[in-house]
């Protein structure tokens, strides 16, 4: 990411109150979000022309949709040793070299993928991935209408929760990897422990229903709502709304709520050469930490310390277990 640092000269107190009075917290740049259609979208340009960027932690490479590469009548190239699953199975992929730019950061004769079976909706042309984003730390400060990207230095373990006086919840992201960079968290519902991923273009909050039937709610518990969803790949899935007893992440606890949970990835699977039986995708995430959550909290994604930290703004996490009730 190619962007001009811009100090603020932020002197950070850490979780024990002491001051790391080395540390800074540089501002790189600051982009007014908006909502389409339940997607963070910021403004952004390819081959100069406006383009929709869509905010996606939850996707480990930037992508220009489908839709959009045809609008744009952009000729596409074939992606070579290139398979990409997500909600509703797998997409296929192609790849395209363009000009594209973001607030400050430009790329020329950039070659990213090209995928998504279904239109995201007008004004959503990119995909930005955690590729892209994880060479900053992000707030995400809905809030206000704003992500504001940061660079730290020398800052250790001192808490980058600047806005917090009183100190921010925090957790430790697991898994970084180079080949494949994901936001994951670990949280626990209704006690039992789930590695969450933290996931920006997920309109909602989701876990897998295996996970939730561990937790003790499954499609036939007493409450649970069902319905569709749809993601990515080309098949919708079956999704449930349930009463959970409680939801945790760091220090937080959320009593008494009801939380999405369906067959998340039941089309991920592939099959070998040489083989005939088909085998799931590895790795995939056990939950989906989606825009109800960063909607409702203040959000810092300090890349540079693989932590998270937030505080709690306002207005429901997820939904309310009486709106359950009352369907």
């Amino acid at each position: 990411m190619r962007a001009v640092l811009v100090a603020v000269g932020l002197a950070l107190a850490s979780i024990t109150g002491s001051f790391a009075l080395a540390c800074t917290l540089s501002a790189i740049e600051e982009w007014p979000v908006r909502l389409e259609r339940n997607f963070l979208v910021v403004d952004g340009a390819v081959n100069g022309q406006r383009a929709g960027v869509m905010l996606d932690t939850g996707s480990t490479r930037t992508m220009m949709l489908r839709s959009a590469a045809q609008r744009l009548n952009l000729p596409l190239q074939r992606a070579r040793n290139y398979r990409m699953f997500g909600v509703g199975g797998e997409t296929a992929v192609e790849a395209v070299r363009i000009d594209f730019s973001v607030g400050k950061s430009v790329r020329t004769a950039w070659q990213i993928l090209v995928a998504g079976e279904h239109d995201f909706g007008a004004g959503i042309d990119i995909v930005l991935g955690e590729d892209f984003l994880r060479a900053a730390e992000v707030e995400f400060d809905l809030a206000h209408g704003v992500v504001r990207l940061f660079q730290a230095k020398d800052c250790g373990n001192a808490s980058l929760a600047y806005w917090a006086s009183e100190g921010a919840g925090e957790v430790t992201i697991g898994r970084i990897d180079d080949s494949r960079p994901q936001i994951l968290v670990p949280v626990r519902v209704n006690g039992q422990p789930i590695e969450a991923l933290l996931d920006s273009g997920a309109p909602f909050s989701i876990m897998t229903r295996r996970n939730a039937e561990l937790a003790g709610v499954t499609p036939d518990t007493a409450g649970v709502v069902v319905g569709k969803g749809r993601g990515l790949g080309s098949r919708s899935i079956d999704t449930w709304v349930g009463p959970f007893d409680s939801f945790a992440i760091g220090n937080e606890n959320i009593r008494d709520t009801a939380i999405l949970f369906g067959d998340l990835f039941r089309g991920a699977t592939y099959v070998e050469t040489g083989s005939r039986l088909p085998r799931p995708v590895e790795g995939l995430p056990q939950m989906l930490l989606g825009l109800d959550f960063l909607r409702s909290h203040r959000v810092l994604v300090a890349h540079s310390q693989s932590k998270l930290y937030f505080s709690y703004v306002s207005g429901p996490v997820f939904q309310s277990r009486g709106a359950l009730r009352l369907r």
